[in-house]
């Protein structure tokens, strides 16, 4: 049985991570997010499990090496925190779960947008204070509109088979496009620029990489259409907030729906509600156009099981010195 130190964790990640690894995996359960300061917590482990705000950069790396773990096992698709050279310096295996629910960051894309179009979430209140006014929840159909859909792995494709079957016209970006499933969905591939100045709604599901990051900038936002929807469940960095912010304030954009924020670390997830926020997002809640959700599109029953399952898998091959499971290994070793 392989002991692992888990870091950043809530009750439902106890609860999915000990059913799947009931027996298999000696789970020491942290509230803690991983960082220099705190990896020395892993002390007596073979190995990590981290989410998305844990921090692996080379320091942190190097103090896990240094207690002599193996093994840093991501339950999460994104590895942007992770520091993959040094993790390979190493010699530190990493291992991610690359598509734990396409469908629940897909259907969550869609939900955000619906919310926010229609009005469901300012409806609610209302209703809720017995107020049973129209005025100002007026929304638009999705039938007919163009949706620009900027990358098309596992996720993109269902989104934008999804905005397929309400009847919109759907535009594409990807640098490694697929053009048979594209004709097979009536979905055109076209250069991210135009994408940009046709689309009705863009929804953002590419991974954050040095290139990505602040696709979404005042250039970007000032070729869109006026009053186009932006949503982004995908990762925060890809827009700069500040000229998001600066976008709205001009009321360039129609709507924003957001599901992830660039400096999201130490606010989503957690209890802030007796606090006062300093930063963009306090900026971004203000105007009446934008939905936020704290990082909950793949917050699913199904994800967090295959989360779990995946994660298991991946640890208890370490142990047995045998491969990852196909495509979740991040480094050579």
């Amino acid at each position: 049985m392989i002991k692992v130190a888990v870091f950043d964790t809530k009750p439902y990640d106890r609860s999915s991570l000990t059913e799947a690894g009931a027996a298999r995996v000696d789970w020491v359960f942290m509230d803690a997010r991983l960082s220099a300061t705190s990896a020395g917590l892993a002390q007596g482990c073979r190995g990590a499990c981290i989410f998305v705000n844990d921090c692996a950069t080379a320091p942190v790396l190097e103090a896990l090496g240094r207690l002599g773990l193996g093994i840093l096992a991501l339950r999460c698709a994104g590895h942007n925190q992770v520091d993959l050279p040094a993790a390979d310096r190493l010699g530190l295996r990493v291992t991610r779960v690359p598509a734990y629910s396409p469908y629940s960051v897909s259907e969550h894309t869609l939900a955000l947008l619906l919310a926010l179009n229609r009005k469901i979430h300012r409806a609610h209140l209302r209703v809720m204070e017995h107020d049973f006014r129209l005025q100002g929840l007026l929304g638009w159909d999705l039938h007919g509109k163009v949706v620009g859909v900027v990358g098309t792995g596992r996720i993109g494709k269902l989104v934008a088979q999804a905005f397929g079957g309400f009847g919109c016209q759907v535009l594409a970006t990807d640098p490694l496009p697929d053009p048979a499933w594209a004709q097979a969905h009536g979905v055109s591939y076209v250069a991210v620029n135009e994408l940009l100045t046709r689309s009705d709604v863009i929804t953002l599901h590419t991974p954050l990489t040095p290139e990505t990051r602040h696709m979404i900038d005042a250039a970007s936002l000032a070729s869109m259409k006026d009053g186009a929807y932006l949503i982004n469940t995908s990762r925060g960095a890809l827009v700069d907030t500040a000229a998001l912010v600066e976008a709205l304030r001009r009321k360039k954009l129609g709507g924003v729906a957001l599901d992830v924020y660039e400096e999201e670390e130490g606010v989503f997830f957690e209890d802030h509600s007796f606090d006062v926020l300093e930063d963009e997002l306090a900026r971004l809640l203000s105007f009446p156009n934008v939905l936020v959700t704290s990082h909950q599109a793949y917050f699913t029953q199904e994800a967090l099981a295959e989360i779990g399952r995946m994660t298991v898998d991946n640890l208890c091959r370490f142990e047995a010195g045998s491969p990852a499971v196909e495509g979740t290994q991040l480094t050579r070793r």
